[in-house]
């Protein structure tokens, strides 16, 4: 089963926190329901800045155990190699499983209605 290790940080940048989960859209989407779970909601952690995919439980605990251990300066090193501009790398994921997702199909229009010529 996939595990993510993911760090958040909040739009200030002040918080960098380390996670490690199964569903990373669903962690996402709970940290956006509740912003003042952990901080007040001037730290309210929402930037996706960081995030790996491991294969294996076991592989995953290990690493967020190594990462959680980081200082500061180690995580923002981390983050820059893979995300300079520490971009939040939510809507990338929200766009990847949009394409996952069948689109719907369009009610066929009637033959009664002329249809516009561009």
């Amino acid at each position: 089963m996939k595990r993510f290790i993911y760090i958040i940080t909040d739009r200030n940048r002040t918080n960098l926190h380390v996670g490690l989960c199964s569903d990373l859209l669903k962690t996402l989407q709970f940290y956006r329901e509740m912003p003042t779970l952990f901080f007040d909601s001037a730290q309210q952690l929402n930037r996706l800045v960081y995030f790996e995919e491991i294969n294996t439980e076991e592989q995953a605990m290990e690493r967020f155990k190594f990462v959680s251990t980081f200082t500061r300066t180690q995580k923002e090193k981390l983050i820059r190699a893979v995300n300079q501009d520490w971009i939040d790398l939510t809507i990338g994921l929200n766009y990847e499983n949009g394409l996952r997702v069948r689109p719907q199909l369009r009610p066929a229009i009637s033959q009664n209605r002329s249809r516009a010529t561009f």
